[in-house]
């Protein structure tokens, strides 16, 4: 696979994850969400962190994570040209061009959205707001896709969770975290292909 390939691919990924992210933002109030199936919802809601929510604490701690974010993104398209410059197999640029785009995805929500949206509490934000919610490299990263596979009360005679609810597939996720996901599974699936004994 050469450059112009592997840039259509980033390419596509990042309009797809951006457009979904700002119709969101610009169609829902933070919390609200549509039902598709039973077992899909669309679910607005914000990471202000990093996945799964975690957090840098202090009042710098969002920063911290966005400027590691952007030195982050250029080590992995660093690792993207040299691998397409020498020749390595398709599976590995194609997970790392899905890594680089999905890491960019949410670097964009990072460093931008805290300046062009207001808040999306309470109210449908507006983009290019007057009255940002944010400030540079302090945006928060918009999730959406929830598939809530199975939520219901746990069998009685369950040790310790007996009784209480329990769902699967929590998380909330974006097109930009499925790209990352996606291109690290192509990295443990096609471990012997992406990385073959002679380059080890």
């Amino acid at each position: 696979m050469n450059l112009k390939k592997a840039s259509l691919i980033i390419a596509i990924i990042l309009i797809i994850d951006q457009l979904s992210k700002i119709y969101i933002k610009t169609s829902f109030r933070l919390g609200e969400s549509v039902e598709v199936f039973s077992w899909f919802k669309i679910l607005f809601i914000e990471n202000e962190g990093m996945a799964w929510g975690a957090k840098i604490p202090g009042s710098y701690g969002k920063i911290i994570l966005t400027v590691f974010r952007l030195f982050a993104i250029v080590a992995i398209g660093y690792w993207l040209k040299d691998s397409i410059k020498k020749h390595k197999p398709k599976v590995l640029i194609w997970a790392i061009a899905l890594i680089f785009a999905g890491a960019l995805g949410n670097i964009i929500d990072s460093v931008f959205y805290g300046i062009i949206f207001d808040g999306s509490y309470g109210q449908i934000a507006t983009l290019f707001a007057e009255q940002p919610y944010g400030e540079w490299l302090k945006g928060n990263v918009v999730d959406m896709l929830y598939f809530p596979l199975y939520d219901g009360i746990l069998p009685e005679w369950l040790p310790i969770w007996g009784g209480e609810r329990f769902v699967f597939f929590e998380p909330v996720f974006n097109i930009a975290d499925t790209a990352i996901s996606t291109g690290f599974g192509l990295l443990l699936v096609f471990n012997k292909k992406a990385f073959p004994k002679e380059d080890q």
